[in-house]
């Protein structure tokens, strides 16, 4: 197991840039019922994203951190967990703060994020209980999708850190036909294979809600869900979906 860092002061939760919430999910914690929170912002440019509202740092927040949690305290006993989304959930220094004081209310914590700030949710893994890591390529190959050299460095990163944790998680890689084959899939899987990941997800990207144009059609075949699957064998546990 790699060794975790002790988690240090940081901003107050309040700083945090609040978009939305989602008052109750069961796809975005499995097995729990959640409320997803979504912060504001995020660096990477992913010509699929489905939540492209969310990418610009400088929109204003809708909801203040305080009335979050005012909210949520209403909801004890009836929901299990709050998840901290995005946008890129770890750009922001105030999100420890925010996931300490969700689990002293009683709720689980968990995190969606594309692990753009591997550091941040290595000091953040001892006080989650269950995390959604986004892996999109072969490490190699990130720039073509993000749009940011070495993000593929950073992403890969983050995924040895959570495979190397005891928080409960998830990897999973949305496909677009036009900037995913099958070939990189199986780089893919063979190398989270190695590092120990035993959940792996496959979701396919929604063409209509691309944030990229271009990408709103597609020129290539789908995978069958067959080809998808022989890849997801290698995995004691494996699932397709749509894209969240």
């Amino acid at each position: 197991m790699l060794p975790t860092q002790p988690m240090s002061p940081t901003p107050s939760a309040d700083s945090l840039p609040i978009a939305g919430i989602t008052p109750l999910t069961t796809l975005d914690f499995p097995g729990q019922l959640a409320a997803v929170v979504f912060l504001q912002g995020c660096p990477w440019r992913c010509g699929y994203c489905q939540n492209s509202s969310l990418l610009p740092r400088s929109t204003p927040p809708e909801y203040q951190w305080q009335e979050i949690k005012t909210w949520l305290r209403k909801r004890l006993g009836l929901l299990d967990a709050v998840v901290f989304s995005g946008g890129e959930s770890t750009l922001h220094q105030g999100l420890a703060h925010a996931v300490m004081q969700t689990r002293e209310m009683g709720f689980r914590t968990g995190l969606h994020s594309a692990g753009i700030y591997p550091d941040r949710l290595r000091n953040l893994l001892p006080v989650l209980d269950w995390v959604g890591l986004d892996i999109k390529a072969p490490e190699a190959d990130y720039p073509a999708i993000t749009g940011v050299e070495g993000s593929g460095h950073k992403a890969w990163r983050s995924a040895a850190y959570l495979a190397g944790s005891n928080t409960a998680h998830e990897i999973r890689t949305t496909v677009h036909p036009d900037q995913l084959n099958e070939a990189q899939l199986i780089d893919m899987a063979d190398r989270l294979v190695q590092l120990g990941i035993r959940h792996f997800v496959i979701q396919r990207a929604t063409f209509a809600r691309c944030m990229e144009p271009d990408l709103k059609t597609c020129s290539s075949a789908r995978l069958s869900d067959q080809q998808l699957s022989t890849i997801g064998a290698r995995f004691p546990h494996f699932s397709i979906r749509d894209a969240l």
